[in-house]
């Protein structure tokens, strides 16, 4: 027995229904001029005449009812469950891009995997209040002028970064960090960045000033109380603050390395963290104004945000399964 198969009227059917309609024929008689069931005909009638008076039948009207009605029906929720929304939201608002909600959803939530596309659907069709949650400002490619203050290295004991162990290169290895300093023109006062390899575990410590003996005490105090094996490797860039790195050497165990003047590619990870920094701290943005608990407030944020490159997981969460104790 062959399944039957139901095709709904197109337009000149539409057109001879009117027609036929306006005659003041049966339904059974339309249905035999039109080749249709008498039932198919009664569906035409009850779903697209006009909703308050239904004494007559308008073709094109009727077409327009059943072409939308069509196409909302290939259209669903994006984000299936109020909970999901709600997680969704509370995680855009802090900070989080679509991609890494739905990486960590998916970790977290057995069943409750949603693409990053569908959150920027859901955002765009039904949460537009949510739309300046989106990161949608990139750093823009410039033309780097070209300094001839330093003819040569004033580095003292200076190791390119390509005598760096490979090890290094591979992330295997944790106790390999990178740093550098983010500055402002609003204010003399500097914000140390420092950034583990491996676990992307970040530390921050605003600098009275951009100098190198303020640039070595803060290193030190905040890794000093790490284990020499999470402590092996420094990279730094040709900043006149990084000159006393043979003194940080001294105190935590750790080796320098430098990367190539204006090739700050080199040191990415750290790169990449200052971005995100940026988003709370912006360019002209008065460093010196900034109290312990912003700074801390930040620093918490970047290490307890999962991360796509460690399997959606937290910096702290990789980091402090070294055995470390955490203390943000």
């Amino acid at each position: 027995m062959s399944k039957t198969t139901y095709n709904h009227l197109n337009s000149h059917e539409r057109d001879l229904l009117a027609v036929y309609r306006s005659q003041g024929r049966s339904l059974r008689q339309i249905a035999r001029l039109l080749g249709r069931d008498p039932g198919t005909v009664s569906r035409e009638l009850r779903r697209n005449a006009p909703p308050i008076y239904t004494g007559y039948y308008l073709a094109h009207k009727a077409h327009q009812r059943a072409v939308e009605r069509n196409r909302c029906s290939r259209t669903h929720q994006r984000l299936k469950t109020a909970g999901i929304r709600r997680y969704v939201a509370d995680r855009l608002r802090h900070g989080w891009s679509p991609e890494l909600i739905a990486g960590r959803l998916r970790l977290r939530v057995a069943g409750h995997a949603i693409s990053h596309e569908a959150i920027y659907q859901w955002v765009y069709a039904d949460a537009r209040h949510l739309i300046p949650c989106l990161v949608r400002a990139h750093r823009r490619r410039k033309r780097r002028g070209y300094s001839r203050r330093h003819t040569r290295s004033h580095i003292p004991a200076r190791i390119s970064i390509r005598q760096r162990p490979a090890c290094v290169g591979t992330r295997r290895e944790p106790g390999h960090w990178e740093t550098d300093t983010m500055i402002s023109r609003a204010s003399a006062v500097a914000l140390q960045v420092t950034v583990e390899r491996t676990a992307r575990y970040a530390k921050l410590a605003q600098l009275p000033a951009k100098e190198a003996w303020a640039m070595s005490v803060a290193l030190t105090r905040r890794l000093s109380h790490y284990p020499p094996a999470l402590r092996r490797s420094l990279t730094y860039d040709n900043g006149s603050e990084n000159t006393e790195h043979l003194r940080t050497n001294r105190i935590l165990g750790t080796r320098s390395y430098f990367c190539e003047p204006y090739h700050s590619w080199e040191r990415g990870t750290v790169e990449n963290t200052i971005g995100l920094v940026r988003r709370f701290f912006p360019k002209k943005t008065d460093l010196a104004t900034l109290s312990k608990n912003q700074i801390h407030t930040v620093e918490r944020w970047l290490n307890h945000r999962p991360r796509k490159c460690l399997g959606f997981k937290t910096p702290a969460e990789v980091f402090g399964s070294t055995g470390v104790a955490l203390t943000c």
